[in-house]
């Protein structure tokens, strides 16, 4: 059976539960709750296993905090020996509008810190990735504020709509492979 790994990026706490910077845990957060299967604390990470379509799907949300998840990321493909492309990233990205879905077979961190580490640890930066826009509404200096603030309730209301398309183009990049779901998720 095929094996994928799901890597959503993030940070624990409960501060930063619905921030922009969780946009990854959120996208497999909202996939647990609608098939059914729950996150358990094991090394480094909150994981879960789901078979969907004949693939084994092995989901990651990195405890080593965002700056860190390359470490995760490496420990689980080797752990359930998974090859790099069957890995996919799923992030915020601040340079996508919210509401916009990105996915890469390959590319730079382009500032994002979580990806840049995971492509040190990796040596690599071919491996799939799944940006979630969340937008670039912030002035000059208030990035940070902004990655790690909450969304705004106008956002909020449209927040399970966009999570379902990612979690859908998710599943899509494990069953029907990179190409359908660049065509059919990316916008």
């Amino acid at each position: 059976m095929t094996k994928f790994l799901l890597v959503g990026l993030g940070n624990i706490g409960p501060e930063y539960a619905l921030t922009r910077h969780n946009a990854g845990f959120m996208v497999l957060d909202r996939l647990a709750a609608q098939h059914d299967f729950a996150f358990s604390m094991t090394r480094l990470a909150y994981t879960a296993k789901w078979q969907h379509k004949g693939k084994q799907l092995f989901f990651v949300k990195p405890t080593t905090y965002m700056n860190l998840s390359g470490r995760a990321v490496q420990y689980y493909l080797k752990q359930e020996n998974i090859p790099v492309d069957n890995l996919l990233v799923i992030t915020d990205d601040k340079d996508l509008p919210f509401g916009k879905l990105r996915l890469k077979p390959k590319g730079s961190p382009g500032g994002h810190n979580g990806l840049r580490h995971i492509d040190e640890v990796l040596g690599t930066q071919e491996y799939a990735r799944l940006r979630v826009g969340i937008g670039n509404n912030f002035s000059k200096g208030r990035q940070v504020d902004f990655v790690l603030g909450q969304f705004p309730e106008d956002e909020l209301i449209q927040l399970p709509d966009y999570l379902d398309r990612a979690g859908n183009a998710a599943l899509a990049f494990c069953t029907m492979g990179i190409q359908f779901a660049m065509n059919n998720f990316n916008q």
